[in-house]
C-alpha cells in the first residue's frame, strides 16, 4: 500500500519534449467586464480597466495564506495593480511574468502551446476567470522559488492528459510551485491534467486550497517532494470526485490543516480511489468535519507522521482509517468556522468551482443572464428539455445563446435548426460525463409518423446551424445492436453536424457505428469543423461525412462490436474534390479491442458518387497497436489508392514505416497538412 518516499512517488521535474501541435485556440479580446460570462467575445487587443477594480478584487485568502510571515502580511495578489482582460496566451504570459501587480481577467479559452506548458507567473498577481468563461487547456502556471502573493481563481484549467493514466514522460501541472509561499487557489475546476492537478513543492508555504473542483485525475494533489518540514498549508471545501491518489498526499508539512473536504469515489466510475487524505514523513495533520463516500483507504499515515480527527463522517469506505499523534490547534493560527460533513455534498455540489459573479461586475452578470437558457431535469432551470430551450432561442439570432443544462441523463432528441446560429449547449457538471444527451435510434427505426430513418436521422443530436459550439457534456446513442439483429444495418449516429464553424469543446461523443457524422449542408457548402479535448468512441466508420473536420488533442477509443469481435474503422471520409477531408492530429488512439484489429479509414463515396475525393490525414498521434500494418483499406468498389489517406509523425506501437501501403507525407506535404490549413482563417474560440 505505502510508497517509497523518492523518486517514484514525488520525482524531480524531467525536462519535456514538446508535442507537435495545431494553431492555438487564440481568442479575440473582449472589453473589461462589459458582456456577460458566457457571451461572445468582441475586439482584439486587452484592454486595460480605467475605472475602479469591482469588488470581488478585493477579496484576500483565509486559512495559511492569511498570516503574516515571512515579510507578507497576507494574500491580495495583484490588488491595486491594473486590471487587464486578456484572451490570448501571449497576452496572459505577458502580464503574468511581469514585475508590478496585474489583476489579470480571463475571458474565454486559451489552449496552451506547446501542450503542457506552464506560465511562470510572478509575484503579486491575481489570475481570475471571467464568470464560467475562463479557461486554460492544455497547460497551467508554474510559481518557482520565492514567488509569492499570488491568487489563482475562478479558472477552469483542463486536458493536458496525453492518453496514459500513470503517465511517466509528461510532468504537466494544472497549478505547480516550488518555493513560492502565500498562495491562494480558490473556486477553480481542475481536471484531466498529465500529472497532478495541484503540486505544492519544495518547502511552499503559507497555501490556502479552498472552494475548488477536483476531478478526472491519476495523481490529484500532491504536497512535499523536500526533506525540510516547513509547509503550513489550509485545505477546505474541496469536492474531490475521480480520482485516484494524493487525494491530497501530505509530505513533511509542518501544519497541515484539511476541513470541511468531500471526497467522493461514485459507484460505477472508471476512476477507483486508492487512498484518500495520506499523511507522510514528519507531517502534522489536522483533519476536521470532512466527508469520504466510496473511498478506499480514507485516512492513512506514516510511522512518523501525526492525525488528529474531528467530525468527520465516512460512508461506504473500506481500508485504512488511521489518527494518531498530537498535531495543532489551527486557530492559534486564523479563525475559521467548519459545516457539517453531513450537509457537504449539498454545500458543495452548488459552490465549489467558478462562479458567475466572481470576475464580472454585475451589469456583466445580469447581461449572461439575458442571454443564457437553462436547462434542469428537476425543475429548478427555465427548461426541462434541452430540446425545449432550442426552440426559445430567436430565430436568426444575431448573438451568441447559451443553453446552459445542469447534471443528469436527458433522453432525447436535440436538432437545432439552420436558422438559430450561434448556439453553445453546455454541461454545467464538474465532468463531462455528469450531462449525457442520449437516445437509441439507428437507421431502419421505424418513425413515429410512419417510415423509416436514414443514417443522418438517426442522430441523437442534430446540428444544422452555423457557429454552433457544445462543451463539458456527453452524446450518445446507445442503439442496442445485439437486439435488433433484424434490420439490414446498425448505423446509429450519436452527433451530426451539417454546418460551418462547429466547435466540439471537451465533450465526449460515443456509439458503435456510425458515432460522429461531420457533414455539411450541401455538396457544394464548406462546412468546417474543429473537435479539440474531447473523446469520440466506436467501431465502425465513426467518425465520417465530408466536412473538412479537425479532431485535435483528443482521444479515439476503439470498441469492441456487439458480438465482442474486434474490427473496425475509425474514419470515412466522402470529401468533395477540391476540399480538405478529415485530419486527426496531436490525439490519441486506444481502446480494449485485439492487436492489428482496426483501419485507420476507408473512402465512402456517398451514393456511389465517383467525382468525390475523399481525404483522411493522421499525424503527430500515438497509435496503439490495434492499429493494422496496412491501415487504409477499399469500401463499395472504389479503392482508398485512387484518393487521399496519408500519415505524418505518428508514434506508438501502431505505427509503421512508410511503404506501398502506407504512403507518409514528406516534411514538405506536411507543412501544408497543419491545422490551420484546415481551418483555413477560421480560429475557433469558447464564447
Amino acid at each position: 500500500m505505502s510508497e517509497p518516499r523518492s523518486k517514484a512517488q514525488h520525482r524531480r521535474r524531467r525536462s519535456r519534449t514538446a508535442l507537435a501541435v495545431g494553431v492555438p485556440l487564440a481568442l479575440t479580446a473582449a472589453g473589461t467586464f462589459t458582456y456577460g460570462t458566457d457571451l461572445g467575445i468582441l475586439g482584439s487587443s486587452v484592454q486595460q480597466a480605467s475605472a475602479a477594480a469591482p469588488a470581488w478584487a478585493a477579496d484576500t485568502a483565509d486559512g495559511f495564506a492569511s498570516v503574516n510571515s515571512l515579510g507578507q502580511n497576507g494574500t491580495y495578489g495583484g490588488r491595486g495593480g491594473q486590471v487587464v482582460t486578456v484572451t490570448t496566451q501571449a497576452e496572459l504570459e505577458k502580464y503574468a511574468t511581469a514585475t508590478q501587480p496585474y489583476v489579470i481577467v480571463v475571458a474565454g479559452t486559451i489552449a496552451m502551446n506547446p501542450v503542457g506548458k506552464e506560465i511562470k507567473v510572478q509575484s503579486d498577481k491575481t489570475i481570475v476567470g471571467r464568470g464560467t468563461a475562463g479557461h486554460i487547456v492544455g497547460g497551467g502556471f508554474f510559481l518557482g522559488q520565492g514567488v509569492h502573493n499570488v491568487i489563482i481563481r475562478n479558472l477552469t484549467i483542463r486536458d493536458a492528459y496525453q492518453g496514459i493514466w500513470n503517465d511517466k514522460d509528461h510532468d504537466f501541472d494544472a497549478i505547480q510551485m516550488d518555493g513560492a509561499h502565500h498562495v491562494w487557489i480558490d473556486h477553480n475546476d481542475l481536471r484531466h491534467m498529465a500529472d497532478g492537478l495541484i503540486d505544492v513543492r519544495k518547502d511552499s508555504t503559507n497555501v490556502t486550497v479552498s472552494w475548488n473542483r477536483l476531478s478526472d485525475n491519476n495523481k490529484t494533489f500532491g504536497i512535499g517532494w523536500t526533506e525540510n518540514v516547513k509547509t503550513d498549508i489550509t485545505i477546505h471545501h474541496n469536492w474531490l470526485r475521480e480520482t485516484e491518489q494524493r487525494n491530497p498526499s501530505t509530505d513533511n508539512a509542518a501544519h497541515a490543516h484539511l476541513y470541511n473536504n468531500f471526497l467522493e469515489d461514485a459507484p460505477g466510475t472508471a476512476i477507483k480511489s486508492a487512498y484518500g487524505n495520506y499523511s507522510r514523513g514528519g507531517t502534522k495533520m489536522v483533519l476536521e468535519n470532512s466527508l469520504f463516500q466510496g473511498v478506499k483507504n480514507p485516512v492513512i499515515k506514516d510511522s512518523g507522521a501525526a492525525i488528529v480527527q474531528r467530525g468527520n463522517s465516512f460512508s461506504g469506505t473500506s481500508g485504512r482509517n488511521e489518527s494518531g499523534g498530537s498535531a495543532f490547534d489551527p486557530k492559534t493560527y486564523y479563525p475559521y468556522s467548519l459545516d457539517k460533513a453531513a450537509d457537504l455534498p449539498s454545500i458543495l455540489k452548488a459552490g465549489a468551482g467558478p462562479r458567475a459573479s466572481i470576475g464580472t461586475t454585475a451589469a456583466s452578470t445580469k447581461a449572461a443572464a439575458a442571454t443564457t437558457l437553462t436547462v434542469a431535469q428537476d425543475g429548478s432551470g427555465q427548461y426541462r428539455t434541452v430540446q425545449a430551450a432550442v426552440n426559445a432561442v430567436p430565430a436568426n439570432n444575431p448573438s451568441r445563446v447559451v443553453i446552459a443544462v445542469k447534471p443528469g441523463t436527458y433522453r432525447e432528441l436535440v436538432k437545432v435548426p439552420s436558422n438559430k446560429p450561434h448556439v453553445t449547449i453546455q454541461g454545467t457538471g464538474g465532468s463531462r460525463k455528469d450531462t449525457t444527451i442520449v437516445y437509441n435510434n439507428a437507421s431502419g427505426t421505424p418513425k413515429p409518423g410512419g417510415g423509416t430513418y436514414g443514417t443522418g436521422g438517426s442522430a441523437t443530436v442534430a446540428v444544422e446551424a452555423d457557429d454552433f459550439q457544445a462543451r463539458n457534456l456527453t452524446i450518445s446513442n446507445d442503439f442496442d445492436e445485439k437486439a435488433n439483429q433484424s434490420l439490414d444495418g446498425h448505423q446509429a449516429v450519436a452527433l451530426r453536424t451539417a454546418a460551418d464553424k462547429v466547435f466540439l469543446d471537451g465533450i465526449i461523443v460515443s456509439g458503435d457505428q456510425d458515432t460522429l457524422l461531420l457533414d455539411t449542408a450541401s455538396k457544394d457548402r464548406l462546412g468546417r469543423v474543429y473537435v479539440g479535448n474531447s473523446y469520440v468512441i466506436g467501431n465502425v466508420d465513426f467518425i465520417f461525412g465530408r466536412a473538412t473536420a479537425v479532431v485535435d488533442k483528443s482521444v479515439i477509443t476503439l470498441k469492441k462490436r456487439w458480438n465482442g469481435t474486434s474490427a473496425g474503422y475509425i474514419t470515412a471520409p466522402s470529401t468533395a474534390a477540391n476540399r480538405k477531408g478529415i485530419l486527426i492530429a496531436n490525439s490519441t488512439v486506444n481502446g480494449d479491442v485485439s492487436a492489428g484489429s482496426f483501419y485507420l479509414g476507408r473512402p465512402w463515396h456517398a451514393g456511389g458518387d465517383a467525382s468525390l475525393d475523399p481525404q483522411t490525414t493522421v499525424r503527430n498521434t500515438s497509435l496503439s497497436s490495434a492499429v493494422k500494418s496496412t491501415p487504409w483499406t477499399d469500401m463499395s468498389g472504389f479503392s482508398w489508392k485512387d484518393d487521399r489517406f496519408a500519415e505524418y509523425a505518428n508514434y506508438g506501437a501502431g505505427a509503421g514505416q512508410a511503404g506501398t501501403n502506407r504512403p507518409h507525407l514528406s516534411d514538405a506535404q506536411a507543412a501544408n497538412q497543419e491545422v490551420g490549413d484546415w481551418l483555413s482563417g477560421w480560429t475557433p474560440s469558447a464564447s
